[in-house]
This record gives structure tokens, sequence and C-alpha cells, in this order.
């Protein structure tokens, strides 16, 4: 006899884990289906493990540049074996974390392989057979994994995606990265603080084409400092992994071709979701380029099947997607009854990006050209970091804050940061957007000094002439 449920949740992820987490709070009888490891790609060979090799990068930076903060370090040297232990160590540790919350949430897990038979019952193919289980509500959170070039087939020796950069066997001398998204920019951060000599190509006018110009030219300036070669307009035609190292045909900005040599390749042009032979198509699902098409509480528009994260549109993140698992299980305990959930749909608009690289990068919202694209006559205001005390007393005044209004109603609109800390920053304009702020509330807001934080006030300062420390 087959298990039946309230939800079963396909995929353990930030989205799936979330999202059985609290259908269980909510009285739901939830299961999970997980193939491979509980936490999924984020947790267990994304954005976790890669910030623990990223922070060993930073420390090593740091010592490498003791002298400036009236320190002496000696003999540095960076034990890659060891900094990707530590990353292990990391992922392994919150994988059981997840495991933890399973048992604490009284969610059934069922390992193995899922397939939909139905929009309400799955398939699981696991070590010990097959069993097909069942519920009043099914959420898909499969995910999504690296896209290849059908020219640089990753084989995990020279050719690499994210997941063997992790893990590397031995450490690039001479390193090309193929994109300069998030993934791209982070890895090739990581790798030319550990000493490679990287070189990133991106086809599009600019790196991280998705963030404000300003914050794409200022990230450019300071990674050529840094030492490594950035190829824009550029695109790479040809891969040769045959030999002791990589040749690569790369056609650059000008159209003329050139072949260069390098010891490894990371490619990071995207994502593909996993939305293949899971049995979408045949429950009626709408797909687009293999993303599953929902509204923005997650529904797909077959009665009792849900959709969240990576698998579905954009942007591909693991907060959006833990924030769509929350609204999914509450809008599935709002329809099995429960009157007590009020779920919201998810706004786009207010969900932040964050690039771990150095210096860091985060955004929310419009960029100054986007804005202007969608008609809005616009206040920008940008504060740089040179003039904020704190970031001097830390050695990073390298970076600024940029806010841009609409200049007729004074809504945030957008917010880009580059510098120290960033990342931490961002949520205050988060909690800004998602309240409807405008630039009055934000100038009556006290920030604490000293802090990095005092040049968002300056920025929405500066949008209005009124910035007071530059």
């Amino acid at each position: 006899m087959s298990a039946s449920y309230d939800v079963i949740v396909l995929g353990s992820g930030p989205g799936g884990y979330v999202a059985a987490i609290r259908a269980a709070q909510l009285g739901l009888k939830t299961a999970i289906v997980e193939r491979e490891l509980l936490g999924g790609i984020c947790l267990n060979w994304g954005c976790i493990p890669t910030k623990a090799l990223l922070r060993s990068a930073e420390v090593y930076h740091f010592m490498q540049h003791a002298s400036d903060y009236g320190l002496a370090a000696k003999e540095i040297s960076a034990d890659l074996e060891a900094v990707v232990k530590r990353s292990r160590g990391v992922a392994s540790q919150l994988n059981k974390g997840v495991t933890h919350l399973m048992k604490k949430n009284k969610i059934t897990v069922h390992m193995g392989e899922g397939t939909l038979k139905s929009a309400t019952s799955i398939e699981v193919k696991g070590k010990d057979g097959a069993e097909t289980i069942s519920a009043k509500h099914v959420i898909v959170a499969t995910g999504a994994r690296a896209r290849e070039l059908p020219f640089a087939k990753a084989d995990g020796d020279k050719v690499w995606t994210y997941r063997h950069a992790m893990t590397p066997k031995e450490m690039p001398t001479k390193l090309l990265v193929m994109g300069s998204g998030a993934i791209g920019i982070e890895f090739a951060s990581f790798y030319n603080d550990l000493g490679a000599d990287v070189t990133v190509v991106e086809m599009l006018d600019r790196i991280v084409p998705v963030e404000d110009k300003d914050v794409s030219a200022f990230l450019e300036k300071a990674l050529t400092k840094q030492g490594m070669t950035i190829m824009t307009g550029a695109g790479v035609e040809a891969i040769d992994a045959s030999g002791k190292g990589v040749k690569a045909k790369i056609k650059g900005k000008d159209g003329k071709v050139a072949e260069h040599e390098f010891s490894h390749v990371i490619s990071a042009v995207g994502i593909v979701p996993n939305t293949e032979n899971i049995g979408l198509e045949a429950v009626g699902a709408k797909l687009d380029r293999g993303f599953i098409q929902i509204d923005d509480l997650g529904r797909t528009g077959v009665k009792g099947l849900w959709a969240i994260g990576d698998c579905t549109p954009g942007p591909w993140l693991a907060h959006k997607a833990s924030h769509e698992g929350v609204s999914a299980a509450e809008a599935i305990a709002q329809e099995l009854g429960n009157k007590e959930v009020h779920p919201h749909g998810l706004d786009r608009n207010n969900i932040p990006g964050c690039t771990y690289c150095h210096p860091q990068i985060a955004s929310v919202g419009m960029t100054e050209e986007k804005a202007k694209e969608a008609g809005y006559e616009v206040k920008a205001g940008t504060f740089p970091f040179i003039g904020n005390g704190k970031a001097i007393a830390l050695g990073e005044p390298e970076g600024f804050v940029k806010t841009v209004f609409d200049a007729k109603t004074g809504e945030l609109l957008g917010a880009h940061m580059i510098g120290a800390e960033v990342t931490e920053m961002i949520q205050g304009f988060v909690v800004g957007k998602t309240l409807e702020t405008t630039e009055a509330e934000l100038m009556q807001t006290v920030f604490p000094h000293p802090t990095i934080s005092e040049s968002m006030h300056e920025s929405v300062l500066a949008a209005y002439g009124r910035a007071v420390h530059i």
C-alpha cells in the first residue's frame, strides 16, 4: 500500500526543504523526495561551500597584506587541499543540520529518483526498489545544473563546471573563466587570490551584466588591478583539452580570433533546469526553455501541482527559492482549509542579488538605466567608501553605494553597492523597498557610527544634493 500525504516535495534544496518545513509547521503531513543529498546543490555544492572557499581566500589575501595593518606575517602559503577540506566540512555540517530539521518537523524522507506518475503521485526509485507515493499536493523543486557548451564538455580534469572547481585535483596556474555572472566571478576571484593567472571572457560588453553599469565598470577596474585579464565583448569559439594544457580560440572585441593557452577552464555560462524526464509534460505542466511556468504563488495551472526555485523562471537564487517555498506551502494550507494563513505572491523587484567576489557586490531593484527605460524620471545618488570613516579604518576604502529614486514620488527604485561587506548591508534597502519607503524615511533614519552602512544614508542624501561627507 503506497504512502499518502498532504504534501510531497520533489527535491530538498533551499526551496524544497524550506517548503517542507513550512508545510509541516502548518500541520500538514509532509514528505520530501531527494535523489542525492538533503540541502540540494546550494548547501552541498553551491552557496555555502563556495563562501567557505572565498573566506579562506580572503584571509589569505589579508595575510599577504599584513604590513598594510602594521603587522608582519612571514612564509605565507595556501594549502589548496586543506582549503577544500574545510569547505567540504562546512557543507557536511549543514547537511546534517537539514537531516535534523526533517526529523524535528516529522517530515518523511524518501531517498531516490522521483518521477511524476500524475499531478499528485510520484514514483520513487531508491536503492531498495521502487515505490509510489501520493499526496493532495505536489511541489516540484528539482533545481538546476550548470549549462555545458557543446565544444567545452566538462571532464573534471582540465575543463570544469563549478562543481569541479570546488574540489580541484590541482591548483590551476593559468585559468580561463567563461562567463562573468556571479558563479564565474566568484571562482575567478577565489583562484586569483590564491595565485592563479586568471582570464575572464564575457560575451556582453561588460562583466556582471545584470548589475548597474557603474558597478560593472568599478569591478572591472578592481579585478584588473588585482591582476586579472578581463575580456568583454569576446567569446570562446573552441576548446582543445587533448594536450597537457588547454588551447582556447577566443574571438576578441575587434573580431579577430587568437589562440591562448591555459592550464584549466571553468565554464560558468548559465544553468539548465532539472525538468527533463520527471513526467512534467505528461501531467500537462507548461514549460518555457525547460523552466516550469508558474503564478506568483507557485501554481502550475495543473490542479495539485506546484513548482518553486531554479526549475522555474529566475532570478535563480537560493533565497528566492526559499521564499517561494514558504509562499507555496502557505497557499496549499489555505486551499486545504487553513484560514489563519495569508500567503503573499512573490515580488521579483524586491529580491536582492549578491556576488561574493573581492570586492563584494549587492543590489536590489532597478538599475538607473532600467528605471529610465521604464519611463521614470530618476534621481540617483552615489557615495564612495573613501568618504566613510569605518571603511578607511578597515583598510577597505574602495567601493560605493548608489541609490535610484523616482523623482516624482521619492519611491526607492533600486540600490547598488560594491565594496566590503555590502552583501550584509543590502538587506536594509530590501526592507525599505518591501515597506515601499521613500527618500524622506531613509533621510530620517539614524545610521550607527562608525559603520560602512553610513554610506547607504549618504547615497540617499547625494541623490537629493545633500551629501555631507563628500
